[in-house]
């Protein structure tokens, strides 16, 4: 081991720690086309890999992809092949070894004893990502949760290599001191976790039930990391969202107000990124979160213009909006990011999206279009009505003006005569309002 080496081994960080200096991790990435991934499939998810491990603090500096038809029990990729990386990992000072899929706990096991160096798979690196990242309680808890479910498993056999004294990418987060102890306190932690996560799921709940009592129509961005769905919130509705060219950089949601350009108020939600294979753990622990999707009136799916596979990444968005039950939403695809290509890559882009409307959050090119777009797809979801409303009852007027459209107002001798643009899904508060 050489002495730079040493250094890098010495200074770990967890997720709550700040070392400006920190030296990055060197990383030998590994890839298999096992399962029905063709080739290219498998070299466009390894160059995502790079980007992920990017993110945790690590360099690729070897990509290895290995051809297999079904992955081998002990070490997923075979003995002879794992001694044969070990050699280039030894030759390259590799700090990490970091596989673009799931591995059994006996096949990481196996692998560390053949490298000597730690062992990461795809579902860890994100996971690290994520503890990184994780700046409000909810988060936090959120992925400490997720990362215990996935050590649990991993204890057998391990011993005190769980404790994660050392640090680097996989062993970041807020639960490494639960790590050291035994499979039944991690359990109990675990449910301690659970409820937490249920408290806070309450509160989140009674803020959405404010929110459906004002009546608000939501929308919801929606899409695969970094395709910059914070930037374009900052643009519609002005709300310094921290933005940065990282994979993941927005975990926790925001929620926002934004008057369109009809005159009527909604609220917009951004969300945290999809990606490939987005571990499972991850989704469940983040549910209370995600359900802010599931509740939106419309989905604004963001996409990347220049996406390397974007057929890919919004197949990876439409699943994980399947599994937390907003498949079936109203959604409509916004091409971010036009100004990165040349002309004829977005006309490409468009062609094969067709309806999608192209946008640049950064410049504001196509902001104009896209709001006059979210105010006919939610028109599309209300109704216009007559109402009379009386003298004495100011408030149901200014929830008229607040929550709807107001197109006419007539003052009589009796009541406000009003014509209104209403959400259906508050048309029944003013109901008794209405003139036949």
């Amino acid at each position: 081991m050489t002495r730079q080496h040493e250094g890098r081994q010495r200074r770990r960080l967890t997720a709550t720690e700040v070392d400006v200096e920190r030296v990055r991790q060197r990383a030998l990435l590994v890839g298999t086309g096992t399962g029905t991934r063709d080739v290219e499939e498998a070299e466009e998810s390894l160059a995502e890999l790079a980007r992920l491990a990017d993110t945790a603090g690590a360099d690729a500096v070897e990509v290895v992809l290995q051809r297999r038809d079904t992955p081998d029990p002990a070490t997923y990729i075979g003995k002879g092949k794992a001694e044969e990386l070990r050699e280039l990992a030894v030759a390259l000072d590799i700090d990490v070894v970091i596989f673009d899929d799931e591995l059994a706990p006996a096949q990481q096991r196996n692998l560390e004893r053949i490298f000597a160096v730690d062992v990461v798979d795809r579902v860890a690196l994100i996971l690290d990502i994520f503890a990184q990242h994780a700046g409000s309680q909810e988060g936090m808890v959120q992925v400490e949760l997720a990362q215990l479910r996935y050590r649990l498993p991993r204890l057998r056999g391990r011993g005190g290599s769980l404790s994660q004294q050392g640090g680097g990418i996989g062993t970041r987060g807020p639960g490494e001191t639960q790590l050291e102890v035994d499979r039944r306190r991690i359990q109990r932690r675990v449910t301690r976790l659970e409820q937490d996560l249920r408290a806070l799921g309450r509160t989140r709940e009674t803020q959405r039930k404010s929110r459906r009592r004002h009546a608000l129509p939501t929308v919801a961005l929606v899409g695969y990391t970094n395709a910059g769905k914070s930037t374009l919130l900052n643009r519609i509705t002005e709300a310094e969202v921290l933005v940065e060219d990282r994979l993941f950089s927005t975990l926790d949601p925001t929620t926002r107000r934004m008057r369109l350009p009809g005159g009527e108020v909604v609220l917009v939600s951004d969300t945290v990124g999809f990606v490939r294979r987005l571990p499972h753990q991850l989704v469940e622990a983040f549910r209370s979160t995600l359900e802010e999707v599931a509740e939106a009136d419309l989905l604004l799916h963001v996409v990347d213009a220049g996406a390397a596979d974007l057929a890919g990444q919004i197949q990876a968005v439409h699943a994980v909006l399947a599994e937390i039950g907003a498949g079936e939403l109203p959604e409509h695809l916004v091409v971010n990011k036009v100004d990165t290509v040349d002309d004829a890559t977005r006309a490409e882009v468009l062609a094969e999206l067709p309806g999608a409307i192209a946008v640049s959050a950064r410049d504001g090119e196509g902001i104009a279009d896209l709001l006059a777009l979210i105010g006919r797809r939610l028109r599309a979801l209300s109704r216009i009505v007559e109402l009379a409303v009386p003298y004495d009852r100011g408030d149901v007027l200014a929830a008229l003006h607040r929550e709807g459209e107001v197109l006419v107002e007539v003052h009589d001798a009796e009541a406000v005569r009003v014509r209104a643009r209403i959400p259906d899904a508050t048309a029944g508060r003013f109901a008794e309002f209405v003139v036949a």
